[in-house]
Protein backbone atom coordinates (compact mmCIF):
# COMPACT_ATOMS: atom_id res chain seq x y z
CA UNK A 1 0.00 0.00 0.00
CA UNK A 2 1.31 3.19 -1.18
CA UNK A 3 1.14 6.13 1.06
CA UNK A 4 1.18 10.06 1.16
CA UNK A 5 3.63 12.53 2.69
CA UNK A 6 1.03 13.65 5.04
CA UNK A 7 -0.01 9.83 5.69
CA UNK A 8 3.50 9.54 6.36
CA UNK A 9 4.25 12.46 8.61
CA UNK A 10 1.07 11.60 10.49
CA UNK A 11 2.84 8.17 11.17
CA UNK A 12 5.79 9.92 12.06
CA UNK A 13 3.65 10.96 15.60
CA UNK A 14 3.48 7.73 16.81
CA UNK A 15 8.00 6.85 17.46
CA UNK A 16 7.05 4.14 20.59
CA UNK A 17 4.43 1.89 17.81
CA UNK A 18 5.24 -1.18 15.93
CA UNK A 19 5.09 -1.63 11.99
CA UNK A 20 2.06 -3.43 12.50
CA UNK A 21 0.15 -0.34 14.38
CA UNK A 22 1.33 1.51 12.06
CA UNK A 23 0.01 -0.31 9.15
CA UNK A 24 -3.39 -0.13 10.61
CA UNK A 25 -3.51 3.22 11.02
CA UNK A 26 -1.97 3.57 7.54
CA UNK A 27 -4.91 1.46 5.84
CA UNK A 28 -7.55 3.75 7.94
CA UNK A 29 -6.03 6.73 6.69
CA UNK A 30 -5.85 5.92 3.27
CA UNK A 31 -8.80 4.76 2.84
CA UNK A 32 -11.61 5.50 0.98
CA UNK A 33 -12.31 9.28 -0.99
CA UNK A 34 -10.23 10.93 1.97
CA UNK A 35 -7.67 8.63 1.62
CA UNK A 36 -3.79 10.41 1.96
CA UNK A 37 -5.67 13.58 2.81
CA UNK A 38 -5.28 13.00 6.53
CA UNK A 39 -9.21 13.34 7.07
CA UNK A 40 -10.96 10.80 7.98
CA UNK A 41 -14.89 10.24 8.27
CA UNK A 42 -15.51 7.06 9.67
CA UNK A 43 -19.40 5.16 10.25
CA UNK A 44 -19.49 3.91 14.04
CA UNK A 45 -22.79 1.75 14.23
CA UNK A 46 -23.00 1.18 18.30
CA UNK A 47 -25.80 3.12 18.98
CA UNK A 48 -28.18 -0.13 19.21
CA UNK A 49 -26.00 -1.41 22.50
CA UNK A 50 -26.61 2.09 23.87
CA UNK A 51 -30.36 3.17 22.55
CA UNK A 52 -31.98 -0.12 21.54
CA UNK A 53 -32.67 -1.44 18.19
CA UNK A 54 -35.96 0.49 17.61
CA UNK A 55 -34.51 4.50 18.56
CA UNK A 56 -31.53 3.25 16.27
CA UNK A 57 -32.89 1.90 13.44
CA UNK A 58 -37.02 2.12 12.98
CA UNK A 59 -36.02 5.61 11.20
CA UNK A 60 -34.91 3.63 8.54
CA UNK A 61 -35.34 0.14 8.72
CA UNK A 62 -32.56 -0.87 6.51
CA UNK A 63 -30.08 -0.52 9.64
CA UNK A 64 -31.47 -3.35 11.16
CA UNK A 65 -29.48 -5.42 8.71
CA UNK A 66 -25.37 -5.24 9.71
CA UNK A 67 -24.61 -5.62 5.97
CA UNK A 68 -26.49 -2.31 5.33
CA UNK A 69 -23.47 -0.42 7.03
CA UNK A 70 -20.99 -2.15 5.66
CA UNK A 71 -22.21 -1.31 2.41
CA UNK A 72 -22.79 2.42 3.41
CA UNK A 73 -19.66 2.79 4.34
CA UNK A 74 -18.13 1.17 1.25
CA UNK A 75 -20.45 2.70 -1.22
CA UNK A 76 -19.73 6.22 0.69
CA UNK A 77 -16.07 6.01 -0.18
CA UNK A 78 -15.37 6.22 4.04
CA UNK A 79 -12.15 5.45 5.89
CA UNK A 80 -13.62 2.89 8.22
CA UNK A 81 -16.61 1.06 10.19
CA UNK A 82 -16.83 0.84 13.24
CA UNK A 83 -19.28 -1.53 15.32
CA UNK A 84 -19.67 -3.92 17.89
CA UNK A 85 -19.00 -7.79 17.92
CA UNK A 86 -21.70 -9.07 16.37
CA UNK A 87 -22.58 -6.62 13.63
CA UNK A 88 -18.75 -6.81 12.72
CA UNK A 89 -19.22 -11.18 12.85
CA UNK A 90 -22.47 -10.92 10.45
CA UNK A 91 -20.77 -9.06 7.64
CA UNK A 92 -16.87 -10.35 7.97
CA UNK A 93 -16.99 -12.81 5.25
CA UNK A 94 -18.66 -10.69 3.10
CA UNK A 95 -16.81 -7.48 3.24
CA UNK A 96 -13.63 -8.82 3.97
CA UNK A 97 -10.84 -6.87 2.45
CA UNK A 98 -13.46 -3.72 1.09
CA UNK A 99 -13.04 -1.48 4.12
CA UNK A 100 -11.10 -1.39 7.61
CA UNK A 101 -12.95 -1.95 10.32
CA UNK A 102 -12.72 -1.33 13.92
CA UNK A 103 -14.06 -3.67 16.55
CA UNK A 104 -16.00 -1.83 19.73
CA UNK A 105 -14.77 -3.70 22.31
CA UNK A 106 -16.79 -2.33 25.20
CA UNK A 107 -20.80 -1.15 25.82
CA UNK A 108 -23.18 0.56 27.62
CA UNK A 109 -26.73 -0.39 27.22
CA UNK A 110 -30.17 2.14 28.56
CA UNK A 111 -31.58 -0.95 30.68
CA UNK A 112 -29.56 0.06 33.83
CA UNK A 113 -30.48 1.70 36.44
CA UNK A 114 -29.90 5.37 37.30
CA UNK A 115 -28.46 4.23 40.37
CA UNK A 116 -25.91 2.11 38.38
CA UNK A 117 -22.28 3.95 38.21
CA UNK A 118 -21.37 5.14 34.55
CA UNK A 119 -19.54 2.18 33.18
CA UNK A 120 -19.48 0.27 30.06
CA UNK A 121 -19.19 -4.10 29.99
CA UNK A 122 -16.59 -5.39 27.88
CA UNK A 123 -18.07 -7.42 25.24
CA UNK A 124 -15.19 -8.19 22.68
CA UNK A 125 -11.57 -9.33 22.98
CA UNK A 126 -8.12 -8.37 21.23
CA UNK A 127 -8.14 -12.22 20.07
CA UNK A 128 -11.84 -11.16 18.32
CA UNK A 129 -10.10 -8.34 16.88
CA UNK A 130 -7.35 -10.23 15.56
CA UNK A 131 -9.41 -12.99 13.99
CA UNK A 132 -11.74 -10.84 12.35
CA UNK A 133 -9.05 -8.68 11.02
CA UNK A 134 -10.03 -5.31 12.07
CA UNK A 135 -7.51 -2.65 12.03
CA UNK A 136 -8.33 -1.36 15.27
CA UNK A 137 -10.41 -1.67 18.92
CA UNK A 138 -12.56 0.79 19.99
CA UNK A 139 -13.21 1.45 23.70
CA UNK A 140 -15.06 4.39 25.20
CA UNK A 141 -14.28 5.72 29.00
CA UNK A 142 -16.39 8.33 31.32
CA UNK A 143 -14.11 10.68 32.43
CA UNK A 144 -16.05 12.18 35.40
CA UNK A 145 -17.43 8.61 36.30
CA UNK A 146 -16.80 7.06 39.77
CA UNK A 147 -16.20 4.26 37.31
CA UNK A 148 -13.45 6.14 35.34
CA UNK A 149 -10.38 4.99 37.51
CA UNK A 150 -11.80 1.14 35.95
CA UNK A 151 -11.83 2.21 33.16
CA UNK A 152 -8.69 3.50 33.01
CA UNK A 153 -6.79 0.38 33.67
CA UNK A 154 -8.90 -1.81 31.63
CA UNK A 155 -8.26 0.20 28.33
CA UNK A 156 -4.53 0.25 29.35
CA UNK A 157 -4.49 -3.57 29.47
CA UNK A 158 -6.27 -4.07 26.58
CA UNK A 159 -4.37 -1.35 24.41
CA UNK A 160 -0.86 -3.06 25.13
CA UNK A 161 -2.38 -6.41 23.80
CA UNK A 162 -3.67 -5.12 20.77
CA UNK A 163 -0.52 -2.87 19.83
CA UNK A 164 1.13 -6.51 20.86
CA UNK A 165 -0.49 -8.04 17.79
CA UNK A 166 -0.22 -5.11 15.89
CA UNK A 167 -4.16 -3.24 16.32
CA UNK A 168 -4.47 0.09 16.72
CA UNK A 169 -6.35 1.70 19.52
CA UNK A 170 -9.29 4.09 18.90
CA UNK A 171 -10.81 5.69 22.66
CA UNK A 172 -14.46 7.32 22.65
CA UNK A 173 -13.56 10.05 25.50
CA UNK A 174 -16.91 10.95 26.81
CA UNK A 175 -17.11 12.80 30.25
CA UNK A 176 -20.23 12.03 32.20
CA UNK A 177 -21.16 10.61 35.58
CA UNK A 178 -21.15 11.64 38.92
CA UNK A 179 -18.61 14.47 38.86
CA UNK A 180 -19.45 16.02 35.54
CA UNK A 181 -23.15 18.40 35.11
CA UNK A 182 -25.30 17.83 32.23
CA UNK A 183 -23.85 21.67 30.72
CA UNK A 184 -19.94 19.94 31.84
CA UNK A 185 -20.53 17.18 29.28
CA UNK A 186 -19.83 18.89 26.71
CA UNK A 187 -17.87 22.15 28.20
CA UNK A 188 -14.63 23.10 26.77
CA UNK A 189 -12.20 22.97 29.49
CA UNK A 190 -13.88 19.47 30.30
CA UNK A 191 -13.55 18.30 26.50
CA UNK A 192 -9.92 18.98 25.86
CA UNK A 193 -9.29 17.49 29.32
CA UNK A 194 -11.30 14.45 28.15
CA UNK A 195 -8.97 14.18 24.67
CA UNK A 196 -5.79 14.56 26.78
CA UNK A 197 -6.65 11.61 28.49
CA UNK A 198 -7.30 9.37 25.90
CA UNK A 199 -3.83 10.58 24.32
CA UNK A 200 -2.39 10.11 28.03
CA UNK A 201 -3.99 6.66 27.94
CA UNK A 202 -2.27 5.65 24.83
CA UNK A 203 -5.20 6.65 21.89
CA UNK A 204 -4.07 6.13 18.29
CA UNK A 205 -7.05 7.89 17.52
CA UNK A 206 -8.83 10.08 19.73
CA UNK A 207 -12.83 11.01 19.64
CA UNK A 208 -14.54 13.03 21.13
CA UNK A 209 -17.71 15.51 21.09
CA UNK A 210 -17.87 19.23 19.85
CA UNK A 211 -17.84 21.32 22.65
CA UNK A 212 -19.88 24.41 23.79
CA UNK A 213 -17.53 27.73 25.41
CA UNK A 214 -19.16 26.78 28.49
CA UNK A 215 -16.68 26.06 31.02
CA UNK A 216 -17.24 23.82 34.23
CA UNK A 217 -14.32 23.25 36.37
CA UNK A 218 -13.92 26.73 38.82
CA UNK A 219 -9.76 25.88 38.71
CA UNK A 220 -9.81 25.41 34.41
CA UNK A 221 -12.07 28.64 34.32
CA UNK A 222 -9.37 31.00 35.66
CA UNK A 223 -6.11 29.77 33.87
CA UNK A 224 -8.84 29.96 30.52
CA UNK A 225 -9.44 33.87 31.50
CA UNK A 226 -6.46 34.64 32.81
CA UNK A 227 -4.29 33.10 29.65
CA UNK A 228 -7.39 34.27 27.17
CA UNK A 229 -7.03 31.04 25.36
CA UNK A 230 -10.01 31.35 22.68
CA UNK A 231 -12.62 29.48 22.71
CA UNK A 232 -16.07 31.49 21.53
CA UNK A 233 -16.03 29.67 17.93
CA UNK A 234 -16.51 26.07 17.48
CA UNK A 235 -13.20 26.11 15.22
CA UNK A 236 -11.38 27.55 18.09
CA UNK A 237 -12.77 24.91 20.55
CA UNK A 238 -11.35 22.08 17.96
CA UNK A 239 -8.16 23.93 17.43
CA UNK A 240 -8.11 23.78 21.16
CA UNK A 241 -8.74 20.26 21.96
CA UNK A 242 -6.29 19.27 18.36
CA UNK A 243 -3.61 21.22 21.09
CA UNK A 244 -4.53 19.13 23.91
CA UNK A 245 -3.80 16.09 21.88
CA UNK A 246 0.05 16.19 22.06
CA UNK A 247 -0.10 18.95 20.22
CA UNK A 248 -2.02 17.70 17.25
CA UNK A 249 0.70 14.72 17.43
CA UNK A 250 -2.60 12.22 17.42
CA UNK A 251 -5.43 11.87 15.37
CA UNK A 252 -9.15 13.08 16.63
CA UNK A 253 -11.85 12.67 15.27
CA UNK A 254 -15.44 14.30 16.54
CA UNK A 255 -18.71 12.79 17.08
CA UNK A 256 -21.87 14.25 15.13
CA UNK A 257 -24.13 13.61 17.98
CA UNK A 258 -27.97 13.11 17.86
CA UNK A 259 -29.83 13.22 14.59
CA UNK A 260 -29.94 16.95 12.97
CA UNK A 261 -30.28 18.96 9.92
CA UNK A 262 -27.76 18.43 7.26
CA UNK A 263 -26.63 22.40 7.54
CA UNK A 264 -25.47 21.66 11.07
CA UNK A 265 -23.78 18.24 10.21
CA UNK A 266 -21.88 20.85 7.46
CA UNK A 267 -21.19 23.28 9.61
CA UNK A 268 -19.22 21.09 12.24
CA UNK A 269 -17.25 19.39 9.42
CA UNK A 270 -15.94 23.11 8.71
CA UNK A 271 -15.56 23.75 12.21
CA UNK A 272 -13.74 20.51 12.60
CA UNK A 273 -11.72 21.20 9.30
CA UNK A 274 -10.86 24.63 10.11
CA UNK A 275 -9.56 23.91 13.58
CA UNK A 276 -7.39 21.35 12.45
CA UNK A 277 -9.17 18.28 13.31
CA UNK A 278 -9.00 15.24 11.64
CA UNK A 279 -12.56 14.27 10.41
CA UNK A 280 -15.69 12.81 11.99
CA UNK A 281 -16.89 9.83 13.27
CA UNK A 282 -20.74 10.19 12.08
CA UNK A 283 -23.78 7.69 12.80
CA UNK A 284 -27.08 8.46 13.17
CA UNK A 285 -26.80 11.39 11.23
CA UNK A 286 -26.20 8.88 8.61
CA UNK A 287 -27.26 6.02 9.23
CA UNK A 288 -31.07 7.19 10.62
CA UNK A 289 -30.91 8.88 6.82
CA UNK A 290 -32.86 6.74 3.84
CA UNK A 291 -29.43 5.41 1.52
CA UNK A 292 -29.63 7.90 -1.05
CA UNK A 293 -29.96 10.88 1.59
CA UNK A 294 -27.00 9.53 3.59
CA UNK A 295 -24.80 8.99 0.31
CA UNK A 296 -25.64 12.59 -0.74
CA UNK A 297 -24.88 13.93 2.58
CA UNK A 298 -21.29 11.90 3.16
CA UNK A 299 -20.43 12.94 -0.11
CA UNK A 300 -20.59 17.04 0.71
CA UNK A 301 -18.91 16.03 3.98
CA UNK A 302 -15.83 13.97 1.84
CA UNK A 303 -16.30 17.66 -0.39
CA UNK A 304 -16.01 19.67 2.77
CA UNK A 305 -12.59 17.98 4.24
CA UNK A 306 -10.79 18.45 1.01
CA UNK A 307 -11.82 22.07 1.10
CA UNK A 308 -13.89 21.95 -1.71
CA UNK A 309 -16.98 22.98 0.08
Amino acid sequence: MKTTRIVQNILKNYEGENAGVKGNLARILMEGKLGGTGKLIILPVDQGFEHGPARSFAPNAAGYDPHYHYQLAIDAGLSAYAAPLGPLEAGADTFAGQIPTILKVNSANSLMSDTAGKNQAITASVDDALRLGVAAIGFTIYPGSDMALDMFEEIVEMRREAAAKGIATVIWSYPRGEAITKDGETAIDVAAYAAHIAALLGAHIIKIKLSTDHLMLPEAKKVYEAQQIPVATMAERVQHCVQSSFGGRRIIVFSGGAAKGADSVYDDARAIRDGGGNGSIIGRNSFQRSREDALAMLSNLVDIYKGKA
